[in-house]
Order: structure tokens, then sequence, then C-alpha cells
């Protein structure tokens, strides 16, 4: 190392529960659409991992943990033989290249689009309430979300099992833990924000009632697999897929205080609007940075220079970066290096084969 990396905390080790990060640069989970028959990863999956094993920690893109829980084409799961078997040659390939990496599990709720495009069963939803404005180009034309129907009241504890489930697979799979997808209009963070929540059981209506089902999951899993492989993602004020709450302030610092409470091992935050303004909506995220008490994770619009800053100033421990691992295998090595990143094709970044996938080269 040179003396400018040995003095740059983004480089320097972390103690993130069991596991020694050798840097502190994440590789953030991103839906990539690939994967072969009955939704199983691809030879071309084990690859991509495997190149960016440089990263301090890997979390994969969302991996859906049921049928009922899927909602974009192509995205593997983790709730068949066949895709822990899948997901199995991911983490060894990583794990022989000296890495670390975390699975993400995802429920989508409302935001399900393989519902409509193949006239299956409407996704579920704390409330019968669509996302209006949201849609996505696929196989060359808009689709938007299916209508979702109301999660009955017995129905819930099967959702938190399969959670449960899910994460029992990522460790037979070889998964070093697991991060919840509790973010941008999913199911989790859908039962939390008042925008998509219009129940009035035990389930809506008050912030403790409304975080009750992203705290429910939390534990079973943390109580399944160790709350030092546990982590949650977490996106108070992004508005991506119709995500809103007229109480964000009050129901994230809820929320971060109760998952302190559940000891797991980070809190992942997108903060501001994804791949938008950080600063908009306005947050303060330093009360989440102080409520909860073990590992933060900052996300969406760092640089190298605002990771360094964030660290040495206590704001992170750690930083994910998204689309420029997409296009930097290396990204570690290119950062230490101070080089230029390459560019993301945003053509190939959503479904297709190898191209744009496992094909962007490194320095060497």
């Amino acid at each position: 190392m040179t003396d400018a990396e040995t003095s740059n905390p983004l480089f320097s080790p972390y103690q993130l529960g069991e596991i020694v990060l050798p840097n502190r640069v994440i590789m953030a989970p991103m839906t990539r659409w690939r994967s072969g028959p009955g939704f199983v990863p691809l030879a071309s999956t084990v690859e991509y991992y495997a190149q960016r094993a440089s990263a301090g920690l890997i979390i994969t893109e969302g991996s859906p943990i049921s049928e009922q829980g899927r909602g974009y084409p192509d995205a593997p799961g983790i709730y068949t033989r066949d895709q822990i078997k899948g997901w199995k040659a991911v983490t060894d390939a990583v794990h022989q290249k000296g890495g670390r990496i975390f699975i993400q599990i995802w429920h989508v709720g409302r935001i399900s689009y393989v519902a409509r495009l193949h006239d299956l069963p409407p996704p579920v939803a704390p409330s019968a309430i669509p996302a209006p404005n949201q849609q996505m180009k696929i196989g060359g034309q808009m689709v938007r979300p299916a209508e979702p129907r109301a999660l009955e009241l017995t129905e819930i504890p099967g959702i938190v099992d399969d959670f449960r489930r899910a994460a029992a697979h990522a460790l037979e799979a070889g998964f070093d833990g697991v991060e919840l997808h509790g973010a941008n209009g999913y199911l989790l963070d859908a039962f939390a924000k008042t925008g998509m929540n219009a129940r009035t059981d035990a389930y809506g209506g008050s912030i403790a009632n409304r975080s009750r089902l992203m705290l429910e999951v939390t534990e079973a899993v943390a109580t399944e697999v160790g709350r030092v492989r546990t982590g949650i993602r977490i996106a108070p004020v992004n508005p991506t897929n119709d995500s809103s709450t007229d109480d964000a302030q009050e129901l994230f610092e809820y929320i971060a205080a109760k998952l302190s409470d559940l000891q797991i091992a980070y809190l992942h935050v997108v903060e501001g609007t994804s791949m938008g303004d950080r600063n908009t909506p306005p947050f303060d995220y330093s009360r989440l940075r102080s409520l909860f008490k073990g590992t933060y994770i900052g996300s969406n619009g760092y640089d190298p220079e605002l990771a360094r800053h964030s660290i040495e100033t206590g704001k992170a421990d750690l930083i994910s970066f998204a689309r420029s691992f997409v296009a930097n295998p290396d990204l570690v090595e290119r950062f230490k290096r101070g080089l230029p990143l390459a560019k993301l094709d945003p053509e190939t970044l959503l479904g297709g084969s190898d191209p744009g996938y496992s094909d962007y080269p490194t320095l060497t």
C-alpha cells in the first residue's frame, strides 16, 4: 500500500460481526435480471460476483424469498433446492477469491411486473393501493405493476416464515450473512409507510404498528442465522416505486432504535433519492446513526472523497457503491490508485446475457 492508501480509512480493515473486511468499499445490491430456468443463478452469475471479490463486502442483488415474492423477470431466487445449489456455486467462487458475500432477500410486495405479464394472481401488499406512477420497459413494452390485494391478517405469519426460511437457505448456500430488503416501496417498506399502508389492524395506523412487520421479520431472520449475520437496507425518503410517508423522520428514528435493540450487524441506508439528490427530500441521517448502535452503511451518490470524509467524521462506518461496481470489477483498486472509472452501458444493465454483465474489463 502507498502512504496515501494507508492513511485513507476507506481502505482500512473493519470488523463486521465475525467477519474482518479488508476495506470499507461495499458492493451494493443491484438488480440485474439474469437467471436460468427455475430462476437459478447462471455460470455468468458466478463469474460476475467472483470478479468483484475485492470489495470489502458483496451484497447480492435482491433474491425473492418465494414465488409470491417475485416481481421482476429473471431475478434469481432463494426458495428452491436448485436455486440454493446455484447460489452455492457463487459463494464458493467468491470465497475462493478471498471475498465475503451477503445475500439480499426480497419480497417485492405490490411492485410485481411478472404478475401482469404472465397473468398471475395479484401481488400482495399491506393495502390494495397501486403504484400509479411506476412503469418499466420490459420486452420492448412499457409495463405497470399489477394491481395488488391487501394481505389478510392470517397470512402475515407465513410471510415472516418465508423470510426466515430464505435466510436459512442462504446459510446453506454458503453466504456469510443476509440483508433484508426493507427499502424502495417493496413489502417491508410498504407496511412501514403511510402512503402505502391504510390498514386499521395491528399492522396499520401508528408508527409501532406499521413498523411491526419489518421488525418481526428482522427478529425472525436474526434468530435463524445469528444477529451478527443479519443486516437490513432502508430508504427513508427515496420515492422509488411510489414510496412515500408523511412521517419519515419520526418513523425511521423509531425503526433505527428498535433495530438497534435487536443487535443486528448493520443498518444500510439509502440517503436521499436513489441515483438522484442525496439531500432531497431533507432528512437528518445523523439521528439514525446515533440511534443505531451497530454498523452504519451509507449509500447513494458517494464518490471516494465523500466516502472518506463520511468515515473520518464518523457519519458512516462503511460505504456502498452500486453502478460503479457494475462497470468496474476492480473498483477498489481504481479507487486506491485514483484512476478513472469505466462507464456503465445502461442498455445492458437489466436482462440479457454476458454483454454488460461479466465482460467489463479490469485494469490488467
